[in-house]
């Protein structure tokens, strides 16, 4: 075989994480501590320890205490959205979520992936972007890179390689169209007046 994986050769210098080791082990302490193990009921706190991280909360977000944000500076989330248990944002890159979304548990949004035809295992990372009213279920896997349009709707245990467009259920994995979550035009402008 030509190629051959050479993983000794990695490198990712080019890379930032946006703040200093220090900033970053200390994000990492507080997560594992006063916000992992904070009582349910205290959105306001955990919205407060995300925002002194440099994360953009908007109000009234509920973030369970078993979510997970490696880099929170580099996430967004608008108002009223909740975020479900163990949800992971894998942050290498920005993670922008809308108003009113709901990201259920376990639902993995990964913006950090590595280049398989790199000999080097060069790392990629992309921006994902949750829109107003969309609702990502339980146990969605999203790929660095994916948009998830306005009021779209993510089955449970689905895969998302390719973007959502506004309106549409997308099931399985990969995720696939399968039908207007809002048939008639009128009805979705109507009783989704909030995401304008």
């Amino acid at each position: 075989m030509k190629n051959v994986v050479r993983l000794d050769l990695y490198d990712q210098s080019w890379y930032s994480r946006g703040r200093s080791n220090l900033i970053v082990l200390l994000w990492w302490f507080i997560q594992g501590t006063l916000f992992r193990y904070s009582i349910h009921n205290m959105y306001g706190w955990r919205r407060s320890l995300l925002r002194l991280f440099g994360a953009k909360i908007g109000r009234g977000v509920q973030v369970r205490a078993t979510a997970k944000f490696t880099y929170p500076w580099k996430v967004e989330i608008g108002d009223y959205t909740w975020i479900g248990d163990n949800v992971e944002f894998y942050s290498l890159d920005h993670i922008r979520i809308g108003k009113h979304c709901v990201i259920s548990q376990n639902t993995y949004l990964c913006t950090g992936s590595h280049n398989i035809h790199d000999p080097h295992f060069g790392l990629i990372t992309k921006v994902i972007a949750i829109h107003d009213g969309a609702w990502v279920a339980s146990d969605v896997f999203v790929y660095p890179g994916v948009m998830i349009g306005e009021m779209a709707v993510v089955a449970a245990r689905s895969t998302v390689m390719k973007d959502v467009p506004q309106n549409e259920i997308h099931a399985g994995s990969p995720a696939k169209f399968l039908k207007k979550r809002f048939e008639e035009e009128g009805v979705y402008e109507k009783e989704n007046s909030f995401c304008h």
